[in-house]
């Protein structure tokens, strides 16, 4: 059961190509964006389409398949942990970042 206490699963369309850095001792650290789509209708038959946008980051081995196969509009799935940290901008003011740290990704589409 500890395996689904911090679990994320999206199905999405990546909104940009990836942001790749290497860093010191070679290891990489893969960017993107995924946007969910959710249907639904409203009482009077309405139809109502609702958009989500997700940041992603992933490391590793991870981090090399979205370099090698990712680009914007790819369908993907992708499996990891919600993920909650802070930062100071170069103004001072404190910024908030909510991500999904992905362990697995899954190609899917053409």
């Amino acid at each position: 059961m500890n395996a689904l206490r911090n679990k994320v699963q999206l199905i999405g369309h990546v909104g940009q190509d990836p942001e790749i850095k290497s860093l010191e001792g070679g290891k990489k650290v893969a960017n993107i964006t995924i946007a969910t789509n959710e249907v639904y209708y409203k009482e009077n038959g309405d139809k109502v389409e609702q958009t989500e946008w997700h940041r992603v980051t992933a490391w590793g081995k991870t981090a090399d398949i979205i370099e090698k196969y990712v680009t914007k509009g790819k369908e993907i799935a992708i499996e990891g942990k919600l993920s909650h940290r802070t930062y100071d901008d170069k103004n001072g003011e404190k910024r908030y970042i909510t991500e999904v740290i992905a362990n697995e990704i899954l190609l899917l589409g053409k």
